[in-house]
C-alpha cells in the first residue's frame, strides 16, 4: 500500500463536566509523519475504550498525564505494521500498542509489541490476554494476596476486568465467587461464567444483597471496581484480616460532588483489614508469567471472555459514553477496519 498522507483521529474537544458527551470529542484529520530509524507505521484495526480514560479527561494530577484538549486521545490498540524502519518488526506483523483513537499510528518499534494470534484472536490482547487480564490477575494475587479457599466478591463483575477477576479466582481455587452487575441479563451471564452467586445492584441495598450471597462465612477478598456503596458493603461483610484490591471507583468517575461512602471505614480497624490501591502498570514485570497462565486457562476453558464491538472510528466516542453507562458486557472494543 502507498504511504498515507493523512489519518483520522479522535481529539478531546473539551473537558467533560460530569458525564462525558459527544460534544467533548472531535473527529479530525492529521498528517502522518515520515518514519525515522527505529519506527513503524501501524494501521490500527481494533482499539479499546476503558473506564480509566475518564480520569485522563480531567485536568488533574494522577498516575498518568491528562489528555490534552485539541490533541488526539490515546489507548490500547491492535494493528498491522505496514511499513518498518526497525529490524525487529516487518510489514504484516500484528502489534499491540497504546496509540489508539486514530486510523494510523507512527511510533517507536519498542512501543509496539508483536503478538501471536495463533494463541488467541487479536482482540483478546486488548482484553483477556492484555492489560485487562493482567489487571485482574495482579489485583488478586499480588495486591489482595489471594489464597486458595478464599471467598471473593467482585463488583462490576460483568465488565472486562471484573469478569476476568472472578474467573481467575475460580481457576486458582476460590471456595466461592460473588459478583455484582447492573442488569438481570448480566447477572445471568455471570452465573454462566461460573460465579457461585450474583446480584443486580439495582434490586436493593448492596450490603443486604451481598450479605445474603455470602452467607454466614462472609468474604475474604474484595476486588473493587466500583467504590462507593459497594466498598461500604464489602467492608461490612469482609472477614477478619480480609483484603481489598482497589482497582477502580467507577461510581465516582462522573460525580461532580464528593462521595461520602464508605461511612464504615472504622470497621477496617477492628477487622484488621488491608485496603490497597493499585495500577496495573506497576506489575508489568509479571506480564510474561501472567500471559503463560492465561493462555492455558483459555485453552482449557477455565476462563472465557465476552466482547462488545462497535464499528467505526467515528463511533468511538459514543462507545466510550456507552461503556461509562454500563452498556457493555465484557470488553468494549471499536473495530476500525
Amino acid at each position: 500500500m502507498s504511504y498515507p498522507a493523512a489519518s483520522r483521529e479522535i481529539q478531546l474537544a473539551s473537558r467533560p463536566e460530569g458525564w462525558p458527551a459527544e460534544e467533548n470529542f472531535r473527529l479530525a484529520e492529521a498528517g502522518v509523519p515520515a518514519l525515522e530509524d527505529g519506527q513503524v507505521l501501524v494501521r490500527n484495526t481494533l482499539m479499546s475504550v476503558d473506564p480509566y480514560m475518564r480520569g485522563r479527561m480531567n485536568d488533574a494530577k494522577s498516575y498518568v498525564p491528562p489528555f490534552q484538549v485539541d490533541a488526539p486521545l490515546e489507548g490500547g490498540a491492535v494493528g498491522e505494521v505496514v511499513e518498518s524502519r526497525a529490524g525487529t518488526h516487518k510489514p504484516g506483523d500484528t502489534v499491540l500498542h497504546n496509540l489508539g483513537w486514530r486510523d494510523y499510528a507512527v511510533l517507536d518499534a519498542k512501543r509496539a509489541r508483536v503478538i501471536d494470534t495463533t494463541i488467541a484472536p487479536a482482540s483478546a490482547y486488548l482484553g483477556a490476554m492484555g492489560l485487562t487480564g493482567l489487571t485482574a490477575w495482579a489485583g488478586l494475587t499480588k495486591v489482595a494476596d489471594f489464597r486458595e479457599g478464599d471467598a471473593v466478591f467482585v463488583s462490576g463483575a460483568a465488565g472486562a476486568v471484573g469478569s476476568m477477576a472472578g474467573q481467575i479466582a475460580k481457576a486458582l481455587g476460590a471456595r466461592r465467587i460473588i459478583g455484582s452487575a447492573g442488569s438481570d441479563e448480566k447477572v445471568r451471564r455471570l452465573r454462566e461464567l461460573g460465579f457461585d452467586a450474583a446480584f443486580n445492584y439495582h434490586d436493593g441495598p448492596v450490603k443486604e444483597q451481598l450479605k445474603e450471597a455470602a452467607g454466614a462465612d462472609g468474604i475474604d477478598v474484595y476486588f473493587d471496581n466500583v467504590g462507593g456503596d459497594h466498598l461500604e458493603a464489602a467492608i461490612s461483610v469482609l472477614n477478619k484480616y480480609g483484603r481489598v484490591a482497589m482497582c477502580g471507583a467507577i461510581s465516582a468517575y462522573n460525580s461532580t460532588e464528593p462521595q461520602s461512602a464508605p461511612r464504615n471505614l472504622f470497621q477496617a480497624i477492628g477487622k484488621e483489614l488491608t485496603l490497597k490501591g493499585f495500577i496495573a502498570s506497576s506489575y508489568n514485570q509479571y506480564a510474561g508469567e501472567f500471559a503463560s497462565l492465561m493462555a492455558g486457562w483459555l485453552q482449557d476453558g477455565s476462563v472465557r471472555y465476552d466482547e462488545t464491538f462497535v464499528d467505526g472510528l467515528e463511533n468511538a466516542p459514543q462507545a466510550f459514553i456507552d461503556l461509562m453507562k454500563g452498556a457493555n458486557t465484557g470488553k468494549m472494543i471499536v473495530r476500525l477496519a
